[in-house]
């Protein structure tokens, strides 16, 4: 009952503050987002679009799992808000890359080394707070065959780092059409909920909760053609959402099944960019990401986005099988 009183919550929260407060306040400051010229030629024409739009969901999230979590809050279990810290460090390091972008009127925020260090410190914090709450184990639970793979903690933290930041740059790439990273990850907060549903976990489903509600109210603003892009803000947060819930749930792997298309949207970056170099300037893609292949050979952007969730959904769905039988750690 709670999760679902937290994703209308947020719901509601998310769609007034942007019809009302924030989206009004953007277009205000002129707050537009700029093109990058390498990209589709037709996307210049979203030049101008007001960004940081994630500060929708993100207050609209905040408020949900405060009103409804504050019993268990006062119970002792702040898990869900370890974890929305969490992600919220990283939409912080988003709207610093946003503001330069704004203030400088180009593509160019923070320089890729400065978001690295401060993804990598927030990681690192955020993981070492789980150990010291004893939300996390030193191993690896492999969705379907219910068993683990013990790991040093050295190792285990390593490990856990990289993946975190690997998953948030991962989502921040998939953001490159009207509504695609916000309606591919509405299934993964799904996805989360009904875990935390299943096993009784109430406050990381209250957080899941929200995160649904709040993504499928941005999503009216975000859908092709965009009002508001969500920006680094929003991309950077849901990507440290994405990646805490797997972590709080003890079972980071399963990020291989709930964020395939993010998976997918990276390699098809890195293999471009590898291919090219070492191919002297040919390329496997017509562009990349693939969402901008898929553009460039002709899709619309409401069907890239409708077939991508899909596969979102589907893959989704097989984790959901994948874990339902796991014990609660």
């Amino acid at each position: 009952m709670e999760m679902m009183i937290a994703c209308v919550l947020s719901f509601a929260v998310t769609g007034l503050l942007g019809w009302k407060v924030i989206l009004p306040a953007l277009r205000r400051l002129k707050a537009g987002q700029e093109i990058r010229e390498v990209g589709p030629k037709w996307h210049l024409s979203k030049a101008g679009t007001p960004t940081m739009g994630g500060l929708m969901f993100i207050i609209g999230i905040a408020l949900s799992i405060l009103i409804v979590g504050w019993k268990g809050m006062l119970a002792g279990d702040l898990s869900h808000i370890y974890v929305f810290a969490f992600a919220l460090v990283f939409g912080v390091i988003g709207f610093l890359d946003d503001y330069e972008k704004v203030k400088r009127h180009q593509n160019l925020g923070l320089t890729a080394i400065q978001k690295f260090l401060l993804q990598l410190a927030a990681a690192i914090a955020f993981l070492m707070l789980m150990r010291y709450e004893g939300l996390l184990s030193p191993s690896l639970y492999i969705p379907f065959f219910q068993t683990s793979i013990a790991l040093s903690w050295p190792v285990y933290m390593i490990f856990a780092a990289f993946v975190i930041v690997g998953t948030v740059n991962a989502v921040n790439i998939t953001d490159g059409l009207d509504g695609l990273s916000t309606s591919v990850t509405i299934p993964v907060a799904l996805f989360f909920a009904s875990v935390a549903a299943w096993w009784g976990y109430t406050q990381l489903g209250i957080f899941a909760g929200a995160l649904l509600g709040g993504l499928l109210a941005f999503l009216l603003f975000n859908a092709h053609p965009a009002k508001v892009f969500m920006g680094d803000t929003g991309s950077l947060f849901l990507g440290g959402a994405v990646a805490g819930l797997a972590f709080a749930f003890d079972m980071p792997l399963v990020l291989v099944l709930v964020g395939i298309v993010y998976i997918v949207e990276t390699l098809s970056d890195i293999i471009q960019v590898v291919y090219f170099k070492l191919s002297h300037g040919k390329r496997i893609f017509k562009m990349a990401p693939i969402h901008h292949h898929f553009e460039m050979c002709g899709w619309s952007e409401i069907k890239i986005v409708t077939v991508f969730t899909a596969v979102s959904t589907l893959f989704c769905a097989l984790a959901l099988l994948g874990v339902m039988d796991r014990i609660r750690p």
